[in-house]
């Protein structure tokens, strides 16, 4: 497959292709980190990969998504799939008494992602096929005093891809919405957590391809936050609103 992924340097990113690389696939890798990036590309290289390509941007530099997205399709000769992998997970407590801070967060991980996703979905519905997926969050399916800001980003994010499915279905495109819950990851290591809610990036990173080959549509990884999240968005707001989540 021709693959782009942007945030390339994830954890959850790098994982998802190193599955992709065994396979013999070709890549184009797109991050901010400039030594990350060509120790991933070299990585890729070692484990199968027929094709590795680059682009050191910074997400939020949405000057620049139309030649990243050009260059990508020039090197990869169009696009089979598309892992939009980026995003930063801020500090509540911070965020919530500073509005510049809420409004880089929203850029981060919401803004950045539709500016690119503009481009990306025009050019796979023009070629008729094509796999778009993006990591959004189960903290967007609820907001929580614990993570509204960062769960308003991702909210956001998993509504518009679900207006996106429901445009390029009719392309031959698949548009998959990618929910993970907590993922032991540089992003989440102030968290310090640990125990059976908690996920590695290879166990999501499997999840994510056996999704795209199913075609899915939404998925929560792992599986059990679907559960999880179906029981938080049932209890009524009045109980809801009580509750130090």
């Amino acid at each position: 497959m021709k693959v782009l992924i942007i945030g390339a340097t994830s954890a959850i990113a790098e994982s998802t292709a190193r599955i992709y690389a065994a396979r013999g696939d070709r890549f184009f890798l797109v991050a901010r980190n400039t030594l990350k990036l060509e120790a991933l590309a070299l990585d890729l290289q070692v484990r199968g990969a027929s094709w590795v390509g680059s682009m050191v941007m910074d997400a939020c530099d949405t000057d620049r998504h139309q030649d990243m997205l050009s260059a990508a399709i020039d090197g990869l000769d169009g696009l089979d799939l598309v892992l939009i992998a980026h995003g930063t997970l801020p500090d509540q407590d911070v965020v919530q008494k500073d509005y510049p801070a809420t409004l880089q967060v929203l850029e981060d991980n919401f803004l950045s992602v539709v500016s690119m996703l503009t481009g990306i979905a025009n050019v796979c519905e023009q070629q008729g096929h094509g796999t778009i997926a993006v990591i959004s969050s189960v903290a967007g399916d609820r907001g929580r005093q614990s993570n509204y800001v960062y769960g308003t980003a991702k909210g956001g994010l998993s509504v518009f891809l679900q207006g996106l499915r429901n445009r390029l279905a009719h392309a031959g495109v698949n548009v998959l919405t990618i929910k993970p819950g907590f993922v032991s990851t540089p992003m989440t290591a102030h968290l310090n957590g640990s125990g059976p809610l908690w996920a590695e990036p290879d166990d999501i990173a499997a999840g994510i391809v056996k999704a795209v080959e199913k075609n899915r549509n939404v998925v929560y990884l792992p599986a059990f936050w679907q559960l999880i999240m179906t029981i938080i968005c049932a209890v009524p707001e009045s109980i809801f609103k009580r509750l130090k989540l």
